[in-house]
C-alpha cells in the first residue's frame, strides 16, 4: 500500500514539473536566439530557421524572436514572427504587443493603438497595454489615453493608475490637470521621474508653493538630485524667499551629482540675487548666463532684458541704456512698446542728473519718438502726447512753451472724436491743464479759464481746475 502511495505522489509531482521545465526550455530556447539574433552572425538565417522549425508553435518563443528583430530595427522580420506568433496562437495577447510596438516604432500611432487593444481584449488584466496604448494615443486625444487608463482602473485597482494620467498629462504639457492628477497618487510609491514630474508640473502651473513642498519632499529622499534642487531654487525665487533660494543655488550648482545647467540657471541666480538688491552678483549672473547656449534670440534677448533692468535697479543709467539696445538688436524686430521703453530709460536717466546733461537726454527720449513714428505710423498719437512731455520737462517753467504745439496737436486729434476712451479724456485733461497754465502765464485769462472748464467738462470733481478758477475768480475781486 505504501509502495502505491509513494508510486502516486511520484507520479503527481512528475506531471507538476512538465510545464516548468517546458517553461525553463522555452526560456533556454529564447535566451540562447535572442543573443545570436541581437550578435547577428554570418549565419544567423540558417540559426534562426531551425529555431522556428522546433518551435513554430510555441507563441512565447516566436514573439521573443520578434522582439531580438525589433530590437535591431528590423521590422520586417519582427512582423514576421509575429504573424508565426498569431498562427500558432490566434489570441495570444503579447503578439498583439508586437505588433503595436513595431507600429509605434514606424510612428503608426493608429495602428499600434488598435494592436494595443486587441492585446487589452485577450489579456485584460494586464497593465502594459493600456500604458502604451496611452502612450501612443496621447499625442492625438489626451483625454482617450486617460479614458483608457480609466479602464485599467477597473480591471487593476491594485495598479497606480493616478501616476499613470499625471504622466499622459505632462507629457501632453497639460500641466494643471497633471498636477491634479499626481496629487492623488501615493507620493511615496510615485518613481523618482514620475515625482519630478509633479514638481515640474506645479511650477508650470505656478503653483510654486505646492511645487516647492513636493521638491523638499524629493529632497530628502535625494538630497543631491539636481531637479528637485533646481526646482527648490526656482520655486523660492519665484516665492521671494531669496535667502532660501540661494540656498538651493548653491546645492544645485556645487552639491547635486550630474548637474548641467543652462542660461535659465544662471538667470534665476541674477533673480534671486536682484529679489536682495546685491546687484553687483546679479549682473554677474545674467552675464554669465549671457555665455550659455540659447536655442532662440527671443530667449537671449529676454535674459539681456533682465540684465538692462538690473542696471536700472542699480542706477547704472548708462549701461543700462547700452544693454537695452542690444536687447532691441538681439529681437530682430522690437515692438513698439519696446522701442517706447528706450526714450523712458533716457527719461530716467535725466531725472538723475542736475547738469547740462540732462536736456541732452531729454533729447535723445525725444529722437526715439520721432523715430518711432516713422517705423509704427499706427503710434503717431502715442508720440505726439510723449513728445508733448518731453518737451514740458525740457521746459519745466513753461517761459518757452516748447511742448504747446505737441499738446495742441494732441487736443486736435481727440476733441472731434464723438467717443472717447478713458486714456483719451486723461491725455485731452493734461493737455488742457498744460495749455490753460501756459495761457495764463501769458496773462490770457480767458483761455486759460475756458481749458479749465473744458477740464471740468470731462472731471467735475477735478480739484486742481476747480482751485484753479477759484483763485482766478478771487484775486479778480
Amino acid at each position: 500500500m505504501k509502495r502505491l502511495k509513494y508510486l502516486l505522489i511520484g507520479t503527481l509531482m512528475l506531471a507538476l514539473s512538465v510545464p516548468t521545465m517546458a517553461q525553463d526550455e522555452n526560456q533556454a530556447t529564447i535566451d540562447a536566439i535572442t543573443k545570436v539574433i541581437k550578435s547577428k552572425p554570418a549565419n544567423l538565417e540558417d540559426q534562426v530557421k531551425a529555431v522556428y522549425k522546433k518551435n513554430k508553435k510555441k507563441a512565447d518563443v516566436l514573439v521573443a524572436m520578434g522582439r531580438a528583430f525589433l530590437e535591431n530595427k528590423d521590422t520586417v522580420n519582427a512582423t514576421q514572427y509575429a504573424e508565426y506568433a498569431l498562427k500558432a496562437d490566434k489570441e495570444y495577447a503579447p503578439a498583439f504587443m508586437l505588433f503595436g510596438d513595431i507600429a509605434a516604432l514606424c510612428n503608426d500611432g493608429g495602428l499600434a493603438a488598435s494592436n494595443y487593444q486587441q492585446a487589452i481584449f485577450f489579456d485584460p488584466k494586464n497593465p502594459e497595454p493600456y500604458i502604451k496604448y496611452a502612450s501612443v494615443y496621447r499625442k492625438t486625444s489626451p483625454s482617450g489615453a486617460v479614458s483608457m487608463l480609466e479602464n485599467l482602473r477597473k480591471e487593476r485597482p491594485d495598479v497606480a493608475v493616478d501616476a499613470l494620467i499625471g504622466h499622459v498629462y505632462y507629457a501632453s504639457q497639460e500641466f494643471p490637470q497633471a498636477a491634479e492628477s499626481y496629487a492623488k497618487a501615493d507620493r511615496n510609491a510615485l518613481e523618482m521621474s514620475q515625482l519630478r514630474e509633479y514638481v515640474m508640473a506645479l511650477y508650470f502651473a505656478q503653483k510654486y508653493a505646492e511645487s516647492l513642498e513636493v521638491a523638499k519632499f524629493g529632497l530628502t529622499k535625494l538630497p543631491r538630485d539636481a531637479a528637485f534642487n533646481r526646482l527648490a531654487f526656482f520655486n523660492s525665487t519665484d516665492l521671494k524667499d531669496y535667502n532660501s533660494a540661494l540656498t538651493y543655488a548653491d546645492a544645485l550648482f556645487n552639491k547635486s551629482d550630474s548637474a548641467k545647467f543652462s542660461y535659465y540657471d544662471y538667470s534665476y541666480y541674477g533673480n534671486a540675487y536682484n529679489g536682495l538688491k546685491d546687484y553687483p552678483k546679479a549682473i554677474e549672473m545674467y552675464k554669465k548666463a549671457l555665455e550659455q547656449e540659447f536655442d532662440s534670440d527671443a530667449k537671449r534677448a529676454g535674459v539681456i532684458k533682465q540684465l538692462s533692468d538690473c542696471y536700472v535697479e542699480n542706477q547704472d543709467f548708462t549701461n543700462a541704456i547700452t544693454t537695452y539696445n542690444d536687447y532691441l538688436k538681439t529681437l530682430g524686430t522690437p515692438s513698439a512698446n519696446d522701442v517706447a521703453a528706450l526714450a523712458q530709460l533716457y527719461i530716467q536717466f535725466a531725472d538723475t542728473i542736475t547738469d547740462s546733461t540732462r536736456n541732452e537726454m531729454f533729447k535723445k527720449a525725444e529722437q526715439v519718438y520721432i523715430d518711432m513714428e516713422q517705423k509704427y505710423p499706427d503710434a503717431a498719437e502715442y508720440v505726439t502726447f510723449m513728445r508733448a512731455r518731453v518737451n514740458s520737462m525740457m521746459d519745466p517753467e513753461t517761459t518757452q512753451g516748447l511742448a504747446k504745439p505737441f499738446y495742441e496737436k494732441v487736443v486736435a486729434t481727440i476733441e472731434p472724436r464723438e467717443e472717447k476712451t478713458a486714456a483719451d479724456n486723461a491725455r485731452l485733461v493734461e493737455s488742457y491743464r498744460y495749455l490753460g497754465y501756459y495761457y495764463l502765464l501769458q496773462n490770457d485769462k480767458d483761455t486759460f479759464t475756458s481749458y479749465m472748464n473744458k477740464i471740468l467738462e470731462i472731471d467735475p470733481e477735478n480739484e486742481m481746475a476747480k482751485n484753479a478758477l477759484g483763485a482766478l475768480s478771487g484775486g479778480a475781486k
